[in-house]
């Protein structure tokens, strides 16, 4: 890390503690959402109720319902058959990521592409993390989505730093150099700040690790396979790593060799999960 790197990071990381740069909060009908969710005592109704209030958001609910990877045998037409179809844990899960898009926007041109370009990827990320989760683990789906799409979460304050400081702006090379080395320990604080459940919470951090060692698969996992995936053939640095040195390949049973083969067969499925995300 360059001098320059590492003084600005040192600055960012300040800024959070001294709480002058605060750490990005839930959209309000997430944070309800979760709120009917985690009530043992909530019901189906209440949650209509609570989702029912964002048009956008109900609309979305309703097509993740109808789509060809839950294989429906008849179409949902409203709100409340969707939830049912999806149960309380999916669909909490579905519209707090949803949600989150809109957190994805700023006042500045060049800050707004960026994020765009952040949920972008996330989405498709997201997307590839559900197909893996089905056809990989007996892990959650609904969880390995929103896994996807909170990765890198941790550029979100950088980017909103970025936005005030114009010179970091300007200097692009800096920016991604801080946003690299800086988003994953970002990440974990803010799926902190916002108590999300353990399994999700070190994501961020965790997904680059591609020696990483532990017993069994986790949702980690599925995002280090989903990223290197989606960058897959391209001119990207995570485009050119060994996959023999990525122990997320064998937890999830895939041979590294046969990963192209495996990206062939399933693509359609990814294809159809991503639109959902869009």
């Amino acid at each position: 890390m360059d001098q320059v790197t590492a003084t600005v990071r040192g600055e960012i990381i300040a800024a959070i503690e001294s709480d002058q740069l605060v750490l990005p909060t839930l959209p309000e009908v997430a944070l309800r959402v979760r709120e009917v969710a985690e009530d043992p005592d909530a019901s189906l109704d209440q949650l209509v109720g609570v989702i029912g209030n964002d048009a956008a958001l109900t609309a979305r609910i309703i097509k993740v319902a109808n789509s060809p990877l839950l294989r429906a045998s008849r179409e949902i037409e409203d709100l409340k058959m969707a939830l049912m179809r999806l149960g309380m844990e999916y669909t909490c899960n579905l519209a707090t990521g949803l949600a989150m898009e809109q957190m994805f926007q700023a006042t500045s041109d060049l800050v707004d592409k960026r994020l765009r370009e952040v949920w972008g990827r996330s989405s498709e990320i997201a997307g590839i993390c559900h197909v893996l989760c089905r056809h990989r683990t007996s892990l959650r789906p609904d969880q390995a989505t929103l896994a996807g799409l909170v990765h890198q979460i941790g550029i979100l304050p950088i980017l909103t730093y970025a936005e005030e400081h114009a010179s970091l702006l300007k200097d692009s090379i800096t920016l991604d150099n801080v946003i690299q080395s800086l988003h994953p320990e970002i990440g974990d604080r803010i799926l902190q700040h916002w108590d999300f459940p353990e399994e999700l919470r070190h994501v961020p951090g965790r997904y680059l690790d591609f020696g990483r060692q532990t017993e069994a698969v986790d949702y980690a996992d599925i995002v280090t396979v989903a990223v290197l995936q989606s960058h897959m053939g391209s001119d990207h640095s995570l485009a050119k790593v060994d996959y023999h040195q990525v122990t997320a390949f064998a937890r999830l049973g895939l041979d590294p060799d046969m990963q192209f083969a495996e990206a062939e067969d399933l693509s359609d499925e990814m294809e159809a999960a991503m639109a959902l995300l869009q």
